[in-house]
């Protein structure tokens, strides 16, 4: 990792600031004097920090009016929206929006593996359904969490496109995070099993349209469940 610098901390500084709610969506950052000021720094550097911001969609510009604070539902940066997660902002819609992610990819992903996979490809993916039970009956939430990510991480391998693996390794944060939030369901877990022992059947049939058929199904039931089982307890 990288050494860090002046504009990384004012980064995180400006970004923690509106999180906490000082700088709330659509309201304008104060000049880049006095930001330089409150943070000692140049105002070289704040001006590389709001750059860094609005690279992210974290701030955007009105000509002629200032720099303003974006909803967090604009933001493109991963881990800006990992924080605001973490933080509590707009928790679930990260979830939610990383369920629509995970379909739109996921399901090609299953037909290309159903033509794709190699024995080793199903052996993994056995051994993560294994592996979940065996982590279900003992009440071991994070290796529960651990192998269904490896089971996906198999289906994806399997695709044969590494592009798609590659871009699933930059939500890895996020996805463990939420992963686990809904694993730690008990009915969850027991639905999560056997929608992945679909997904497997479906990849081994070699049927393409099945195969896809069968994770856009797990993916219905993941999200059913989220609705259910973990944002309607909290409401």
């Amino acid at each position: 990792m990288g050494r860090r610098t002046l504009v990384d901390d004012l980064v995180d500084g400006l970004l923690t600031e509106i999180l906490d709610g000082k700088l709330p969506p659509h309201t304008a950052i104060p000049p880049e004097a006095d930001i330089a000021k409150a943070y000692g720094v140049s105002r070289l550097t704040v001006r590389e920090a709001l750059k860094a911001l609005r690279a992210q969609n974290i701030l955007y510009v009105k000509a002629g009016r200032g720099t303003f604070v974006n909803p967090t539902d604009n933001w493109t940066g991963l881990d800006a929206i990992f924080r605001a997660a973490s933080h509590g902002n707009a928790a679930e819609q990260v979830s939610v929006g990383l369920i629509e992610m995970r379909r739109m990819v996921e399901t090609g992903a299953a037909a290309l593996a159903a033509t794709r996979y190699t024995p080793e490809h199903a052996e993994r993916m056995r051994e993560c359904i294994e592996d979940m039970k065996r982590s279900h009956e003992s009440g071991d939430l994070d290796r529960f969490v651990e192998a269904d990510i490896g089971f996906h991480d198999a289906v994806l391998r399997a695709s044969g496109n590494p592009f798609v693996r590659a871009l699933f390794a930059q939500l890895g944060q996020l996805l463990y995070m939420t992963r686990r939030e809904t694993s730690a369901v008990d009915v969850i877990q027991q639905h999560a099993i056997d929608y992945h022992q679909r997904v497997l059947d479906g990849i081994l049939s070699g049927d393409a349209e099945r195969s896809r058929q069968a994770m856009d199904a797990h993916m219905d039931q993941t999200n059913a469940d989220y609705e259910r089982y973990v944002r309607g307890a909290k409401s």
